[in-house]
Order: C-alpha cells, then structure tokens, then sequence
C-alpha cells in the first residue's frame, strides 16, 4: 500500500506502507529527524517523541528487530515513523519481534522508500513542520483544514505516571518527578542501589517531603516546558531550597525557568547519538545523547541565580546550568544514554556525592 507523506509547506513524498495500515484516516503530528545510526527501538519508545513523526537519517533501519529489554517506555507516543528502507526479515540473537509488528500493535504507521536526506535537508532549510501521513486518495480538500488544527499540548500529562511507583533499593533514597521519563534514568539510579520513588509531575512539595527523599530528579518529557512551568516553578523552587536537585533534558529546562531564565523553540531540535558539548567548569569535551526542541536562551541567564556549565559545540546553546548557592544543577542532553555514548554517566554519581555532602 503506498502512502504520502504531506509537509505543510507543500512538499510531498510518496512511499511504502509498513507497520499499522492507514486505510480511511490519517495521522498529524511534528516531523523531526534523528542522526543516531542505531537505537531505533529506544528513539521510538523515548516518551519526548510523543506526538511526532520521527525520521531516521540512517538508510537501513529494522535489521536486528525489537528486543523487550531495550525499551524506554511501555507505550510508544510517537505518531509516526519516516524511514529510507525497513527490514521485515531481522537477524539478531536477540530479537523477538520485526520492527513493523511492533508498531501495528501501538497502532504506529511507519512510511519507507522515503529520501529521508532530502526531507532532513528541508527540515533544516526551514524549521521544525507539521505533517500528515495519509493515504493517496485522501481528500485533498481536508488538508488545510488539517493543518490548522492546533496540536495538543498536554504531552506531559500523558506520559507521566498517574500515582506513585517504589523501585526498592538499599542506597539512598531518589525522588524523581516523571515528566515522561526513559526507563535508563531509572535503570541508572536502581543500578547505584539507589531507593527511587517516582511521583507525577504536579506532585506538590508537600507530598515529596512525605517520601522523605534525600535527593530529587526533574526527568526528560516531550513538549514546551512553558506548558506546565506555571504550575511546576514554584515546586522546584522549594525542592533546590531542600533537596539536592538533579535535572536533565525537560527537567533542565523547567529549572531554568523556575530561576527566571527563558526557553524557546529551537529551528529544528538536537535528536541523536553524536552531539559534542564542552563542560566549561572542567575544560574537557563529552560525546552525548540529545533529544530536545527547546532549549534555554544563553542571555536569560545572566540575571539569575544560574551559572551556565556546558554549551553545545555545533551552535553554543546552553547544555549545563546550576545553582550559584544549592546543590542543584542541570544537563540539557541525555547522560543515561540509550541509545548513544556514556561519557557523562558520571553526573549521575555527582548528584549522589551532592546528596553524601
């Protein structure tokens, strides 16, 4: 079955159904584009894509299947995915499941034959766009009335979880608020024998201090931090006062607008395995892991609290912040990895020494 991908400034692309079988309906989302060579399974299960079309730059994708360890999330939220060729025959020792049934399962449409450089390339002429992925005798009148339909904007509500969950351990004991967390974050605490409680995003302060937590962790999420930081700002403001605070990706940016700094939306994102950023305060270069379409604006800091630590080498975009007088900092990439390198794991023991401090 073939189907088109529709961008909203008109440019078209026509290729191969897999996955879940669009027959009568349609699916809107943001088209994004991720560099990363491996790790389709845990880019597709990250819950930052919720509510978008993913493009892999990388041409073969699917050859080693699905594995059920090497998910970041239980349910995917992702919209869509964009790919050159897919492998409906995978070979790894590993693998349980080809890539397309996965995603009939989530209800996922995948779109291949696609010339995913050239769509990468329009992305990045012109910004981060809306897109349809339909079948070809879609009504085309429909379209624009489409496109101006507003996209949702309660991603962090959706993905979060909706009570408290206890990870058991012997070590100390981890507050993480879920803003749509990856599973490695957790992984990486529970491997430090850490005692994780993760709460809901709009958990109030009062209720973290009845866990009695010696730390808090903001996690990653997908959507605009402006969204939930009306509601959430007041809380980290209390939590760096009396915890010691570790924030990363959607976390980094709700503690720098908690602290009157400003985020904004980026031309088209950082999403890969691949992206340098020096740390300042050490004067040394790490390979990270990224996936963010805001980001926080370099001058806004200047007036606060905040010292900006780490910057992205490719276009100097704020990547560290802390707190000039708590034990509070924050990473803007993704220091558990998965997939991508593990130069930085080290800022998880860094939170942990804060908390023995």
């Amino acid at each position: 079955m073939k189907l088109q991908l529709i961008l909203e400034n008109g440019k078209r692309f026509i290729g191969d159904s897999f996955g879940h079988e669009l027959k009568n309906n349609f699916e809107l989302a943001e088209i994004v584009f991720n560099t990363a060579m491996t790790g389709y399974q845990e880019i597709i299960s990250d819950p930052s894509y919720c509510d978008q079309f993913i493009t892999l730059t990388y041409p073969l994708i699917g050859n080693y299947g699905i594995c059920k360890d090497d998910f970041e999330s239980l349910i995917p939220y992702s919209k869509g995915l964009i790919v050159h060729d897919i492998c409906e025959s995978p070979s790894n020792y590993r693998s349980e499941n080809s890539l397309s049934n996965y995603l009939k399962k989530h209800k996922i449409p995948g779109i291949s034959g696609i010339d995913t450089r050239e769509l990468t390339r329009i992305i990045r002429d012109s910004r981060v766009l809306n897109a349809i992925i339909a079948p070809l005798d879609y009504p085309e009148h429909n379209l624009e009335i489409i496109f101006k339909s507003p996209m949702p904007q309660d991603q962090i509500e959706r993905t979060s979880v909706n009570r408290p969950i206890h990870f058991p351990g012997n070590g100390k004991r981890i507050v993480m608020l879920d803003f749509g967390h990856k599973k490695n974050i957790l992984k990486s605490l529970l491997n430090k024998d850490s005692d994780v409680i993760i709460l809901p995003w709009n958990s109030s302060f009062e209720v973290i201090k009845e866990y009695a937590p010696q730390g808090v962790i903001l996690s990653n999420g997908p959507g605009d931090p402006k969204s939930v930081s009306d509601q959430i700002s007041g809380t980290i403001r209390k939590i760096q006062e009396n915890y010691p605070l570790f924030c990363i990706c959607m976390g980094h940016q709700l503690f720098a607008l908690a602290n009157g700094a400003q985020t904004e939306k980026m031309k088209f994102g950082h999403r890969g395995a691949n992206h340098p950023v020096k740390d300042l305060l050490k004067d040394r270069v790490y390979m990270t892991s990224q996936n963010h379409g805001y980001h926080v604006i370099r001058d806004s800091v200047t007036n606060t609290e905040l010292e900006v630590t780490q910057v992205n080498l490719n276009d100097g975009s704020v990547e560290g912040l802390k707190h000039k007088r708590y034990p509070a900092f924050s990473v803007q990439y993704h220091p558990e990895a998965s997939p991508g390198p593990e130069d930085t794991h080290f800022l998880f023991d860094e939170f942990l020494n804060n908390i023995r401090n």
